[in-house]
Order: structure tokens, then sequence, then C-alpha cells
């Protein structure tokens, strides 16, 4: 055997087990998953017609699409946010959450257009599978709705009715906090980190202490979703760790709620599971049992299994 052939065996086989080492070290310094065995998205949408807003996914997106994703990654349930577009309103989430009442819930979107009805608000909750009502007021017709007085109404119902209220009010935080203020036992869940629409990367946190001043009130809790999205950049989006980690120190794990806000996504649905679960080294194993998933089950009463 020539000494060429030698040397050239030597060279396959120390590059061999330099790969060995090196995929070692690799996997040695890969954070470990630690994910919990109860997760629940905060916030997910399926809808069969109309025109979504163009953040979102254009195709209709069912609740057999939902199911999959969520299987998938290992979700164990999800609550349905009603979109805006949907045609039937809250009629096919609810469909969805009484064929599937182990995994799908809904928070109903209610019609700010719609003249005040006391009786409304009292009977919200009947329908099976509807746990509470959603306001989305990204719009000048919403903000216009929340701020002109029409609404004063609506939050003596939600509080003496028991009907939670999850809130996208991005930009008007002082008047979420007289709100919280004047109704103590009404729950509040700010949407999408409390910012506001349509804002990408750090600039979405622009005076973000108004929102983090909301955590005084028990009553207030928030939901980080839409990490894509929001970040703009890849996973496991860094950006936006420092002001996760801002919520979890006002907000506590008690009151952060997990969510991917799913039909905004360009990347894999598990990647949202993952960026709690196995980038975020600070978070003990109790604070992803309870932020992925089990706090919500708690504020929203539908007790996640034992």
């Amino acid at each position: 055997m020539s000494d060429h052939s030698l040397t050239r065996r030597g060279f396959v086989a120390g590059a061999l087990m330099g790969s060995t080492i090196a995929s070692g070290a690799a996997l040695a310094q890969a954070p470990r998953d630690r994910r919990p065995r109860f997760i629940m998205d905060a916030q997910t949408h399926i809808w069969s017609g109309g025109k979504p807003s163009p953040t979102h996914r254009q195709e209709p997106f069912l609740v057999t699409d939902l199911l999959q994703q969520l299987d998938g990654a290992g979700v164990n349930r999800a609550i349905i946010v009603t979109p805006s577009w949907n045609p039937n309103g809250n009629e096919l989430p609810l469909e969805a959450a009484k064929t599937y009442p182990d995994r799908l819930a809904v928070m109903g979107l209610y019609d700010t257009n719609s003249k005040p009805d006391p009786a409304q608000i009292q009977n919200w909750k009947s329908r099976q599978g509807m746990l509470g009502l959603r306001l989305f007021l990204g719009s000048p017709q919403g903000k216009a709705w929340f701020t002109d007085g029409s609404s004063d109404w609506l939050w003596p119902e939600l509080q003496r009715y028991s009907v939670p209220l999850m809130l996208f009010a991005g930009g008007m935080m002082p008047d979420v906090a007289k709100i919280a203020a004047k109704y103590p036992d009404l729950k509040i869940c700010l949407d999408s980190f409390g910012a506001p629409a349509g804002v990408v990367g750090v600039q979405a946190f622009d005076n973000y202490d108004q929102v983090l001043a909301l955590a005084k009130f028990k009553n207030v809790s928030i939901k980080p979703v839409s990490l894509p999205f929001i970040s703009g950049e890849a996973y496991p989006y860094r950006n936006l760790h420092p002001f996760i980690r801002r919520i979890y120190d006002a907000f506590g794990p008690e009151r952060t709620f997990w969510g991917s806000d799913i039909t905004l996504l360009k990347t894999p649905y598990n990647d949202c599971v993952k960026a709690f679960t196995q980038e975020m080294d600070w978070l003990s194993d109790q604070d992803l049992e309870l932020i992925m998933g089990r706090a919500l089950s708690k504020w929203i009463n539908w007790p996640a299994p034992v």
C-alpha cells in the first residue's frame, strides 16, 4: 500500500472524526426543548370566505387546517378569535368548538356597529364553546367607538356577567387603563404585545412603558403573539426577547399567554412554540407551564388536564 493511500485514508478518517466531534459539539450546544405536556394557543383564526386583511394568508383557513398545525407541533388546544372578515361572524368558530370541544374554544368578535344591547352580553357565553368576547380596535372607526363614549355601556355589562375580554387597542393604553381601574373585576387581555397595528420590529415598542404600566392592574393580562410577524427577523426573533422579558417582569407568568396568530405566519408554526420552549432559558419549567397554556386555561375558565 502506498504512502499516498495511507495519507489519504488518514485524512478521510480524521475528517470523519472531526465531523463527528463537530456534530456532537453542535448537539451539545443546541438549546433543550422544554416543551410542557399541555400547550394552548391563545390566538388563532379560521374562516371560509371573505377578504382577509393583507397581512394574513389570503386563502380560507378551515378547522381541519388548524388542527393539522396544532397536531404537528404538539399543541393541545387553541382559542379561535373570530376574524372581522369571516362572512358568518362567530358561527364557523362556534361550529368548530362544538365539533371539537376538547381542543377548541372561541373568543367571539363583537360588532362595534351594533346598537347597545345588555341582553346580548348577558347571553354571550350561552353558546357552547363561547368563552369570552374580543374587540379589534385597529381601524379609525374602532378607535373612535372606543374613545368617544360609544363603548361606555359595554364595560359594566362585561364585568356584571363575567365575560372575559381580549382587546386589540394598540396606541390607546391610557384609555384601557381607565377601564381597568374603573372595573377591577373585568378580565382584560391585551392582544399582540399591546403594540399598534402594522408596526414591525423594535419600533412597535415605542412608548412601551404605557403598556407595561397596565401590569399594576391585576385584572389585566397580555398575549405576546405574532412573534415572526412583529419581529421582522428570522427565528428565534431575538430582537423581541428583551421585550418579552420586560413583559414577564411586569405581568409575571400567571398573566402572560403564549399564542401564534397562526395565519400571519410565513414560517413553520412549530417555530412559534420553540421560540419560548427552546430559546428563552431564563424561563423556568414552571414559568413555561403557565405561559404556554395553564395560565390562560385558568383565566378563561377552561380547566387544563391535570
